[in-house]
């Protein structure tokens, strides 16, 4: 998936969940900031952070936040968005006969439903911005929805369906992702409660341009 329109600018500071200061070419901009979660890592006065101008009108920000380069030189991809709509294009490469996103199953609606002749299949999305000493973890804020998404494919691999569990790494260089237990705790017992059931835990290596995130 590509962006459009990046602009480069310097990151200042977060006010809250939503909007974010950046210098841009000598100027203060207020920006929507397209993750709630903490990203404390990686938002950090001067980084440096890439932003797309959507130019939707009636609009009380200009510019969106989508990526920003960690100390350690690497780039990230934080637009929480992005995840699915990466998905999207890969799975359409992937042989399926059907892609439904956003299939209503049990009390949720899971992102994506696939079939490949007669074998039915239930994804789960997640995005991965969280990365210590090379390795993704995931979530960087407790996730009580991520939870019940785990249990629901739990549910659905015990009923007859191919259920996955996919984390979008969005980042270059990390291929593992882990679940973080010391943010919360719960998500990775119930992890762990549905690799023992047969839910597939699928992380998908990216790479990762201002620009453009690329399964890979």
């Amino acid at each position: 998936m590509r962006y459009d329109n990046i602009t480069t600018g310097r990151f200042i500071d977060r006010p809250n969940r939503f909007i974010a200061h950046v210098e841009i070419d000598g100027r203060v901009e207020t920006v929507h900031v397209k993750n709630t979660g903490r990203c404390r890592e990686l938002l950090v006065p001067g980084a440096f952070v890439y932003l797309t101008e959507p130019g939707t009108p009636g609009r009380k920000t200009r510019y969106d936040l989508v990526a920003v380069r960690k100390g350690n030189g690497i780039l990230f991809n934080i637009d929480s968005q992005a995840p699915n709509k990466v998905v999207r294009e890969w799975l359409s490469t992937q042989g399926y006969d059907r892609v439904t996103p956003e299939y209503r199953y049990g009390d949720s609606r899971l992102d994506f439903y696939m079939e490949r002749g007669r074998e039915r299949y239930l994804m789960e999305v997640k995005g991965c911005t969280l990365e210590i000493d090379g390795i993704g973890y995931f979530p960087d804020a407790p996730t009580e929805r991520g939870v019940k998404h785990l249990r629901e494919l739990i549910r659905a691999r015990l009923e007859g369906y191919h259920a996955i569990a996919a984390f979008v790494i969005q980042m270059d260089g990390v291929t593992e992702v882990r679940p973080n237990i010391k943010t919360h705790p719960e998500f990775g017992r119930v992890m762990r409660e549905a690799e023992e059931a047969g839910v597939e835990i699928l992380p998908l290596t990216c790479h990762v341009e201002p620009d453009e995130l690329l399964i890979i």
